[in-house]
């Protein structure tokens, strides 16, 4: 039963970049560095029970003109905002590596569905199930999920320790109200030895 729910499950691994991850990001978000490790196994395993991958990243304007109003001041011309498209911040973290078969989707704001097709992307493939890591818990991991479930998801998870924000704090209470609405928070070990792989 629970490799036919891999067919229907997709992965979305959000903002792993440089920008939000490295200490010299310009956006960087302090607990996902630590999380690149359990990212990587979530990936592989995903990979191996034949889930589908999708690579969700923020990429920008070089001077902004895609930004929500309140980062704009970060861009203009001669400015390297955080996260523009082609820049070395814009790219993922090393060892991170999108694999034929996987799937890159571009979003300009917090939710990977918002302004964005993926969505139908996800319906056309099939997809009734997703699975969330990267950052950051309180914006995009948050309305990434809260729109996978008015979107009726069979199953929506968040991998809690392949989520971080800049706080644990803040990571744990986002993650208690995600539950609080019907959310799986298994941990890493919890989500590799749920059915086969």
């Amino acid at each position: 039963m629970a490799a036919d729910k891999w067919k229907t499950t997709a992965l979305l691994v959000v903002d792993m970049q440089k920008d939000f991850v490295l200490p010299s990001g310009k956006s960087r978000v302090a607990g996902g560095e630590a999380i690149v490790p359990s990212v990587l196994k979530v990936v592989e395993v995903a990979r191996h029970r034949g889930i589908l991958v999708v690579w969700v990243v923020r990429e920008h304007d070089a001077i902004g003109r895609d930004v929500e109003l309140f980062r704009r001041h970060q861009y203009g011309v001669g400015t390297i905002g955080p996260l523009v498209k082609g820049s070395d911040g814009a790219e993922l973290v090393d060892d991170l590596i999108i694999k034929e078969g996987d799937y890159k989707l571009v979003k300009t704001r917090f939710s990977a569905f918002f302004a964005t097709h993926l969505h139908s992307f996800l319906q056309t493939a099939g997809i009734k199930n997703v699975v969330v890591t990267g950052v950051q818990t309180p914006n995009c991991i948050r309305q990434t999920v809260y729109d996978a479930v008015a979107l009726n998801y069979q199953t929506v998870t968040v991998i809690v320790d392949a989520t971080a924000a800049a706080t644990t704090e803040i990571h744990a209470a986002n993650i208690l109200d995600m539950k609080n609405i019907g959310v799986e928070t298994p941990t890493l070990d919890e989500w590799c030895s749920s059915g086969p792989h």
